[in-house]
């Protein structure tokens, strides 16, 4: 009886699945993170760091130049014109403009944006604000734009230049904003003049 008993359990013990879990798993064994890989963004909720840096220079030069000369004869009338006498008419007109213009912007900023959408490609629609108060002046950056998983870097940053679609805003408020600003009366001047 006893040998029928342990063939029993020895049967039993065989046939009954067993399963394997990662040492290296989350708590729900689904998350894919190994002890070697690099913990990057990859889905929706996921943050990591857009790199600002750009640089932006703008020249233009312009010269126009129009000249226009006319003459015109007439003769003295015939037959019942002939009171009209012979007259001569010329005119001639000129204009010269030269103009250029040049700018150069450069823009440094981290701003860790939130994974809000993953396309069906595997790129990530990333988008994030961040405020900065100082001395009662709000400076806000607002950064949207489509990421490619393989460009975020294995500190989990990517560089702006390998941003798709980027939209940067900055923006700011508070006393010292409203000083850079013109007043009613200049806009108005400026608008009509």
């Amino acid at each position: 009886m006893k040998k029928i008993f342990i063939s029993f359990v020895c049967i039993f013990l065989m046939n009954t699945p067993a399963f394997a879990v990662s040492l290296w798993s989350g708590d729900n064994g689904s998350d894919g993170w190994g002890l070697y890989s690099d913990h990057k963004a990859h889905d929706i909720g996921d943050i990591l760091t857009i790199v600002i840096s750009e640089r932006t220079s703008l020249s233009a030069q312009k010269s126009y130049t129009n000249e226009k000369e006319g003459n015109q004869n007439l003769g003295a009338g015939v037959g019942i014109f002939d009171f009209l006498k012979a007259a001569s008419i010329s005119g001639s007109d000129s204009f010269s403009a030269d103009g250029s213009a040049s700018d150069t912007n450069r823009v440094t900023a981290n701003i860790t944006v939130t994974v809000v959408e993953k396309e069906p490609n595997g790129n990530l629609i990333v988008e994030g604000k961040q405020s900065i108060w100082q001395n009662k002046d709000e400076h806000k950056i607002t950064f949207k734009g489509v990421v490619r998983a393989d460009d975020v870097t294995s500190a989990n940053t990517v560089p702006s230049n390998k941003v798709a679609n980027a939209t940067v805003h900055f923006d700011g408020k508070g006393p010292l904003n409203a000083k850079q600003r013109q007043g009613i009366l200049t806009q108005v001047f400026n608008f009509l003049f």
